[in-house]
Parts: C-alpha cells; structure tokens; sequence
C-alpha cells in the first residue's frame, strides 16, 4: 500500500512567501506610485506577523481560533495561504469617521481606549437612537461583519427584544476595548435588488486617484509649457543687443546654408560655417530691468520644476545664453560673445527669431500639444463627476458618467473632449447590471470575478427569511461583509466559521424565519435562488469554458444551493501541499451524480471510468490507485524535490476527473443538459484555441511550464466534459477540428503535442488506454491522455 507524507503547517511557507513579498518590493520600479509601494510593504508586515506569531506559538496555524483566547467571530487578518496574522481587522488605526465623532464626544463617555468610548457612545440613548434611525433609513456601510453588530442591538431594542439585545452586549463587552462594533453612517439609502457591481464607486474614486502622468509626457510637457517660453525671451533678450546697422549689412547671426540649403561647413574640422551680426553691441534701454527679470522667472521655474533636462545641458543653446546673462553685463569677452553668437545663430536657422512665422507656428503647435488634457486631470473631472454617488454603491448608468468634457466642468480644458478609454474602462467596473450583462461587457473578466460579485445576490437570498425590510438589509450587509473574509487554512477539513457563528446573527432569530417571502422579487425565494444558481453555472461555462469553477465561486454556489434546497453535492479544489489524504464525503456523492449522467460517453472512455473491479473500492482508494498513471519514475528520488506534493496532486486530479469538478452533478441537478448541449460545439473551440495559445506561450521557467500544462490539462478535461453532450457527428466535427489546429502549429510543437490529438481521436474511435496512459489509434497513431500532474518531468515538456 502507498503511503502518502502528510504535511505540516510550518513557517517553511511563511518565509517563502516572506522573501517573494521583499522581491516584489524591490522589483518596483523607483518612480513607481506610493500606493503600489505600499501595497508591497503591507504584504512584508503581513507575513513577518505571521512568521512571529508562529515562532512564539501565539499563533496556532490550521486551527479555527489562531488565535488563543480569541473568540472564532472575531475576523483575523489572513495572508495568501490561510495563514493568520494575529491582528483583529476590526482594530486597527481609528478611521476618518470614528475620528470625527470621537471630537465631538462628551468627556463623560466612558472608556478604556478611543475605540471603547465609541462603542460606549453607540450603547447610550442618543447612540441608539442614530443606530436604529440609520437602520431604518438603510444608511449603513458595513465593511466588516462586527460592524453589524451595535446596529443588531439597536434594531433588537427597536423591535422590542431587549433579552436578546443585553445578552449580545454581554458577548462583545470583553473586546469592546479594541474592536469596532459600529458602522460608517451614510448620508444617502444604499441601492439593493438583483443587479451587482464589481467595484464600489470609493473604489474607483481610489483608481482614478491613483492614475499619474507618464513621466516622459510630464518632462515634455514641462519643457513646452515652462522651458520653452523662456528660452525664447532669452533669445529675445541676446537678440536686442545685436546693432540694427549691423544686422542691415550682415543679416542676423546664422549658419550658412548653400544654394541646395545644406549648410555650409569648414573644411578643416567640419563645424558650419557662422554668419552675421555680432551680440553685447548695443543695451536698449530697460533692457538690464528686462535682464533682471528673466533671471528671477528661471530661478522660480528651476526651483519648481525639474523634470525636464535638456535645457540644463551645459552645451546647450539654452544653457550657454543663460551663463552670459548672468555675468555682469560688459564683462564678457570675444570668445564668450562668440558661443552666444553661436547659439543665436543655431536657434535662429532652425526655428527663425521670436515673433517671426516660423518659430511663432511651431510654438502655436507645441502650446496646443501641451494644452491637451492629461488623464490625471480628466480623472479629476471623473472624480467629480462621481461626488454624487454613494462611495459603496455602484452606478446605474454610464451615459452622464462617460459624456465628453463639458465647457464648465474645467476651467483650464477644452470642452467637448472625449474622456480617454482607459479611464471609461475604471468607471466601467462600477456599473450595476445584471451579472449576464457584465459578463458580456467584460466587466466580470473570470470566474474569481464572477465570484466576487455573487455575495450581492446571496446575501439578498439569505435574508429572503426576514419579514422586516430595514433588518433584511442590515442582514445582507453583514452577511455579504462575512462572504468577504478570508479563510482561514484548517487542518483535517475542519468546518470554517459559519454565518451563524456570529453572535449578532444568531440574535437575529426571533426576527427570521422561512416562509417570508422576497418583496423585491416576484417569485418564491427558493426559485429565485435556483435561478440563480442555474444562471451563475451557465455564465461560468459559457463565458470562461477553460476554467474549472474556482473554490472562492464554489462557496457561493453552495450558499445557493442551501437556500434552494436542493440535492447537490459540490466540491472544492484541495491544495496538493496539504493534503491529508482524506476526501469529504462530498466527494463520493459527487461522482454518484456524475456516473449517473456520464457513464458510457466520451469522457468515461478517455478516462477510463467506471470499469473492472476499482468501482468496488472507496472513492479516495480508487483515486490513488488511478493516480499511478502519473509516475515517470519509479523511484521517488529520481522524481525531484517536493515529489509528495506530485503524488498529492496526482490523486486530486484523479478525484476532479471522477466528479468532473461539479460540471456533471450540476447540469443533472439543474436541468442544464439541452443547453448546455447546443453551446457545447463552440465552447469546445473557444477551449481547443485557448489551449494552444498557452502552449505556443510556454515560459523557460520550469514551475512556469508546470504551471501551464496543470491549467491546459484541467481545461483539456473541460473540452471532454462538453465534447460528451454532443452527438457522434460533432464529436467527430471536434477531432477532426483539433488535428487540423495541432498541424497548424510550429513542426516541433505539433510533433510534441500530437499524441494529444491522437488520444481525443482514439477516444472517438472506442478505444481506451493502458495503465500508463498510453494507446494507438486504428491508424496506429501514437496517443498519450492528457493530464496535469506527473510525479517527475511531465512527457509534455519533452526532452
């Protein structure tokens, strides 16, 4: 029997990913924004939290409470991985509103800390009373669940549930010292219903802040609205002192040019040829005051502006006239007056003299260049544009967010401009739509995207058992600022925190219960919410076929499937590196649904489902004895470092093949068969094109490459998935399809990945392969079944 390593939580992955945090803070570029860098260094704080935490055992990792003595309510920081930080997310720094209001507190509330004197505040008369008031009204921003905790205790009083409300007091009072238990109160009622939106208005407020001038654009900006202007009174200036006699009889000082317009040069060393009147001739009258006055505007510009170099060049035309205006008038000698008249003489046959058509056109271009509006400064117009939506709601449309510049929205900008693309497309993440409608937008760009925003529906979904409007709403808030916090990495599957757990929501009871209905909807909550799901499994399949559903739309899903009540197990993806060994009994009812549905198709024969005498053993045996297929070598050592993970990952791979990682339990539980059936053909295109652009992009890197074929594998499977609906003319269609795409790639990566080609085709044919993944087609093509995990080089890579 194979025994499989079982890993530990350790610091090992803490100072992994410690050290990736410093890279990635290095890696910045100089110039990078302040928020990026920030970002970075919180990402460094974060883990050496965690590292310190678990090296003075504080911190307990894989546990439900991390934390010692810390109730399991209480939303911890989390870092990528699960693993815990040790800070309450409630704590922290005091906000600009909790500020604001700790001014205007009466010295005789109470309390240990600035936190404790508010919540304090918020249990008096008049705390209650804003509480209940901003309840009813629907005013509440609640970003983390403990925020919605005071504001139960006021709607419980309201209602005439004192108990209950004393009795929650009693839970928070041990942390009342630390935590914050109130909201931010809104000025305006949030918008709710069945529309979402990616991000909140504050949100891309923060984006359009953030967005900068390219520093290339910002030096040539400079250089036309600031340097510009003065290089041309300095040649101003030089040029009134040339003698107007002189100028009659020599012209104005220039290079010669000759009858071709070539300039003229010597033949000794190859410098143009200088021609005209001499400067430092004549001083006009005032023109030591106009001298002054120059000198003082550089001094003012240098000091306020320094992006633009050129004009600091010690031989530029620029940097020479100003160094003779700042000595003493008269003191200059021949050779000095000789480099200004060389500069004069420079400038002028290229741009002619100020005021004179040439130089007079090129500078009207230039200004209207430097005049056009920058993005930082029509994201400003956006931003104010956007001042009269509530910052944590979306947009219910674009057409007066995204109109051209108006003539009175800028006082230094044009109107009627266009707003750029880039900056629509930062707005565009705001619009509240229908999750189909963003989807198609491209608005909701992934399955994680599409995850992000479901939270909105599920938590208008869960509150549906709620008669009272104003506490279904402060139970959506809380509960969608719950769906919000990070897991926490558990050990043995240990049950994560539910909703129910929080103590706020738990007092909430008397005030649910099942049969209400949804008044914002006209059919039974139950329907609704298996429409829902039908609706979020379609979009995901349709809009994204090449990804398996990520664990984060998983959890969502199964929210859905809670409050719908229906028969359907769905399952997650577990992490290869710590793996125990186990699966969920979900597992085994998944794949009950999936042989049910796919049993004798495609899929079963390209994966060799469901035949001899495996089907007698358990579902995680079964796994482990099919995970064999993935060996290269025998020998674990020869297989390279980390090769129990390989082995974990080839077993989970095996448990995503026999529950086809939730495709088939829900298109049988939803009824998504016929539809999914007439799409498939396309989808299974969009997968077979996606795939080898992947693969025509394979990185040098190894973990890259390793990387790479895992995705294409899962998405492989997802192809085969939708290729089992479709009737034997289009599965035929599909092979030919992919053969003909595979021989159009590059010679060496059509040889290499041919035996995939053949492998879907032996599929077709009814044949199978050996316990090795192996097979040849009726044409005696060799084919390999595609998978994602090997334990050693994978044969895709080649040699």
């Amino acid at each position: 029997m194979t025994h499989w390593i079982v890993p530990k939580a350790t610091t090992g992955y803490a100072h992994a990913r410690l050290e990736r945090a410093v890279e990635a803070l290095a890696a910045l570029p100089m110039q990078g924004g302040p928020t990026a860098r920030a970002r970075a260094m919180a990402q460094i704080h974060r883990w050496r939290a965690v590292i310190e935490g678990m090296r003075g055992g504080a911190l307990h990792a894989s546990s439900r409470t991390p934390l010692g003595h810390t109730p399991t309510w209480a939303t911890l920081e989390v870092a990528p991985g699960g693993f815990s930080t040790g800070r309450y997310l409630a704590e922290g720094e005091l906000q600009e509103h909790e500020l604001a209001l700790l001014s205007q507190l009466p010295r005789a509330v109470p309390g240990r800390s600035a936190r404790e004197r508010l919540n304090h505040y918020f249990l008096s008369d008049a705390g209650m009373q804003a509480l209940s008031a901003a309840v009813d009204a629907g005013q509440l921003h609640i970003e983390l669940p403990e925020e919605g905790a005071l504001p139960v205790v006021a709607a419980l009083l309201a209602r005439g549930y004192a108990a209950e409300a004393l009795e929650l007091i009693e839970v928070l009072r041990p942390l009342m010292h630390r935590l914050r238990l109130y909201p931010k109160l809104r000025a305006r009622p949030r918008q709710t219903g069945a529309t979402v939106h990616r991000l909140d208005v504050g949100e891309v407020v923060d984006k359009l802040c953030a967005v900068e001038l390219p520093p290339r654009i910002a030096t040539m900006n400079e250089a036309l609205r600031v340097w510009n202007p003065l290089f041309d009174e300095l040649v101003a200036l030089w040029l009134a002192t040339v003698d107007p006699a002189e100028v009659e009889v020599e012209d104005w000082p220039h290079l010669r040019r000759d009858q071709a317009g070539a300039l003229t040069r010597h033949a000794d060393n190859g410098q143009p040829v200088l021609a005209g009147a001499w400067p430092g001739k004549i001083m006009p009258a005032g023109w030591s005051e106009r001298r002054q006055a120059w000198l003082e505007a550089y001094a003012r510009a240098a000091a306020k502006h320094s992006r633009s170099a050129k004009h600091r060049h010690p031989k530029s035309n620029f940097a020479r006239l100003r160094r003779a205006l700042e000595a003493e008038p008269g003191t200059l000698t021949r050779r000095e007056l000789g480099w200004v008249r060389r500069a004069l003489a420079s400038t002028l046959t290229k741009h002619g003299a100020p005021g004179l058509p040439l130089r007079t056109q090129l500078r009207e271009l230039q200004a209207e260049i430097a005049d056009l509006p920058t993005h930082p400064e029509m994201a400003a117009v956006l931003i104010a544009r956007l001042a009269r939506y509530p910052v944590d709601g979306g947009l219910p449309s674009l057409e007066s967010i995204n109109a051209p510049l108006g003539d009175d929205e800028h006082a230094e900008l044009y109107g009627g401009v266009e707003m750029p693309a880039v900056l629509l497309d930062k707005i565009e993440g705001a619009l509240e739509a229908p999750i189909a409608e963003l989807v198609e937008r491209g608005v909701i760009a992934s399955s994680e995207v599409l995850a992000g925003v479901l939270p909105q529906i599920t938590a208008q979904v869960s509150a549906a058992g709620i008669d009272d409007p104003a506490v279904r709403e402060l139970f959506a808030q809380i509960y969608a600022a719950f769906r919000r916090r990070r897991s926490l990495l558990l050990a043995n599957y240990a049950r994560p925190v539910q909703l129910e757990e929080l103590p706020w929501i738990a007092a909430l009871a008397p005030l649910r219960r099942p049969d209400a209905g949804v008044d914002v909807h006209v059919v039974d909550p139950r329907t609704f919410t298996r429409q829902t799901l039908e609706q979020v499994t379609t979009l995901a399949l349709s809009a994204f076929p090449q990804s398996i559903l990520p664990n984060v739309l998983v959890r969502e899903m199964e929210a859905l499937v809670h409050a719908s009540g229906l028969d359907l197990p769905l399952v997650r993806e577990l992490a290869a590196d710590v793996f125990t060994g186990d699966f969920p009994q979900t597992f085994g009812h998944s794949e009950v649904l999936t042989r049910r549905l796919l049993v004798g198709t495609l899929y079963a024969r390209y994966y060799g489902l469901w035949t001899g005498s495996l089907g007698e053993l358990p579902f995680g045996q079964r796994c482990t004895m099919r995970a064999y297929e993935a060996r290269t070598h025998e020998n674990t050592r020869e297989a390279g470092r980390n090769s129990w993970i390989a082995q974990n990952g080839a077993i989970l791979e095996q448990a995503q093949i026999m529950t086809t990682h939730n495709l088939a339990p829900l298109t049988l539980r939803l009824g998504l068969y016929e539809n999914l059936k007439t799409h498939a053909p396309e989808l299974v295109r969009q997968v077979f094109t996606w795939i080898l652009q992947r693969w025509r992009q394979a990185s040098v890197h190894e973990h890259a490459r390793a990387l790479m074929i895992k995705h294409t594998a899962y998405a492989w499977r997802q192809a085969i998935f939708l290729l089992s609906l479709c009737e034997g003319a289009e599965q035929r269609h599909a092979a030919e399809t992919f053969e003909a795409m595979v021989a159009a790639q590059p010679f060496a990566l059509a040889r290499r990945i041919a035996p995939v080609s053949a492998g879907l085709r032996l599929a077709f044919e009814g044949g199978g392969f050996d316990a090795r993944g192996r097979g040849r087609t009726r044409t005696g093509a060799p084919a390999r079944r595609l998978l994602g995990w090997s334990i050693g080089p994978h044969w895709l890579l080649g040699s």
